[in-house]
């Protein structure tokens, strides 16, 4: 008799079934975080809003901060995804990759409030969060280090380390406050500014700075 995992029942394995399973619990718990005022997710409530037992989720995570971590992971992944791929359509000049990756960020913000919550608010105090934004950070600032080697031939060094870190977390920022309502600006006004930015340093020759 086959395992569990390979038994086929409406075409669908027990792996895809449990993959289903997954993929439920990680958008019910997006669903939470990112409506949330604080982070109080609890596995019931996360089953709930599924329409799964306990008995799902632990065959899945082994605890809500298990869940946590793979809500951030996936809205990390779902946006560098989406961001990448708009860069890569765009072409070869650099000013066209730049707003592209930009407005593909901002738009993945701002489409998706939840997104811009799980990855930004200040409200969601919990310690994993907390960690897992930095790593995304650096995540973040790796990607925007290999498109300016590959769009302004910028070398590996301590300039370009400079230039990520100050881009990423100055647009994480950004967008925490414009997300708040503390910047009165447009998405395409955001992009604009930060295209701006982005090109005034990566464009800069630190040998004729005064």
């Amino acid at each position: 008799m086959a395992p569990p995992e390979m038994r086929v029942y409406g075409g669908m394995t027990g792996a895809d079934r449990r993959a289903e399973r997954r993929a439920q619990l990680i958008e019910a718990g997006l669903d939470l975080l990112g409506a949330a005022e604080e982070d109080r997710l609890t596995v019931r409530q996360v089953c709930r809003r599924a329409g799964l037992t306990p008995r799902y989720f632990y065959e899945n995570f082994a605890d809500r901060d298990d869940l946590v971590a793979a809500v951030h992971e996936h809205v990390v992944q779902t946006i560098a995804a989406a961001t990448l791929a708009a860069v890569e359509a765009a072409g070869e000049r650099p000013a066209a990759r730049i707003r592209a990756g930009l407005e593909q960020l901002v738009r993945s913000v701002a489409g998706d409030p939840r997104h811009g919550r799980v990855l930004f608010s200040v409200t969601l105090t919990n310690p994993l969060l907390a960690r897992r934004r930095l790593e995304s950070s650096e995540f973040f600032a790796r990607l925007l280090s290999g498109q300016a080697r590959r769009s302004y031939g910028i070398p590996d060094g301590p300039r370009l380390e400079l230039i990520a870190q100050f881009l990423v977390g100055g647009l994480a920022q950004t967008l925490t406050a414009w997300l708040a309502g503390a910047i009165a600006m447009t998405e395409d006004e955001i992009v604009a500014e930060y295209v701006t930015i982005f090109t005034a340093l990566a464009g800069r020759d630190p040998r004729t700075s005064g």
